[in-house]
């Protein structure tokens, strides 16, 4: 199982900043010191291409985002300061799903250590997000001739807003988004599946919505591919999430979502999504335990990539 990472493409923010960028490079040392990988599993992706991006993304968006000629207004509803930097970042995150998605289809199972950025829509980016990389991924895959039909999971706690819309008319492709009802975007897209949780959903409740998603997804679309954003915050501790996931929770969520896949024979590539712990170690160990939960089930993932 590979995973691609670009923590050492540093994003400069301003001390005190909210967003805890260095959640991803815990991650990997965290995923390193594991036991479970080898030095040759991890790998620094490729920058996405223009090419790549524009398959989701407006031209005149994708210009001035390069430039840094974007207004100030769009800037802040980014929430990160430009810089080229931001810039390169936010590429190569991209392309960190875009070549977990290839090596997920050859493999069975694959992760981006970083990605989930569901909020970027066709002609703006929004909550820390820059290139939607998802859809940028589901999107290029079927260009290249990879897939036909995709399924994006997003377990993230904040609805895939720009997901939704950046993909909606493609009948070939599936966005399904468990969410909180009342968080952050208040004004939510359309997904082909939307499931919103009231404040201090907590497991069991969790995981029987999820259990109907998948059944609901799967029923729907038969996909060559899933994309699964594993984001940490829905867990109890964290300062953006507002519902009331244990750790167990959380676990017994991934494996829900990786033994659905195995169950249809669909290969998965996994981003992380968000995760805003009040003490980061939270958000780091949800994240590895995804990684290396996908690991353990990363045989039975690759058998049925093989049928694909």
């Amino acid at each position: 199982m590979k995973l691609f990472y670009a923590d050492h493409f540093v994003l400069p923010l301003p001390q005190g900043h909210r967003f805890p960028m260095e959640k991803y490079s815990r991650l990997r040392e965290r995923l390193a010191k594991c036991g479970a990988f080898s030095t040759g599993d991890f790998v620094v992706p490729e920058a996405a291409t223009d090419e790549e991006i524009l398959r989701a993304h407006h031209p005149d968006y994708l210009q001035r985002m390069v430039t840094g000629t974007l207004e100030p207004v769009e800037q802040r509803s980014i929430g990160f300061p430009w810089s080229p930097q931001m810039v390169e970042r936010s590429r190569r995150s991209a392309g960190a799903t875009l070549q977990a998605c290839r090596h997920a289809l050859a493999q069975g199972c694959s992760a981006n250590l970083a990605g989930g950025t569901h909020h970027a829509h066709h002609d703006f980016g929004s909550g820390f997000c820059v290139f939607n990389d998802a859809a940028i991924a589901a999107l290029t895959m079927r260009a290249e001739g990879r897939v036909r039909k995709v399924a994006i999971v997003d377990c993230d706690v904040h609805q895939g807003d720009g997901t939704a819309t950046i993909l909606s008319g493609e009948p070939d492709f599936f966005t399904f988004s468990l969410h909180g009802e009342k968080n952050f975007p208040f004004r939510k897209a359309a997904s082909d599946l939307d499931i919103e949780l009231p404040d201090g959903t907590g497991d069991e409740a969790y995981l029987e919505a999820l259990r109907h998603g998948l059944m609901s997804v799967f029923g729907r679309i038969a996909p060559d591919l899933v994309i699964y954003l594993a984001g940490a915050d829905p867990y109890h501790g964290d300062r953006l999430g507002r519902l009331a996931l244990s750790f167990e929770g959380l676990a017994a969520r991934d494996e829900l979502v990786l033994q659905t896949c195995i169950a249809h024979g669909t290969p998965v590539a996994l981003a992380m999504a968000g995760g805003y712990a009040h003490d980061i170690d939270d958000t780091v160990a949800i994240h590895a335990n995804t990684v290396i939960t996908a690991a353990r089930l990363a045989e039975h993932l690759r058998c049925g990539s093989s049928r694909h």
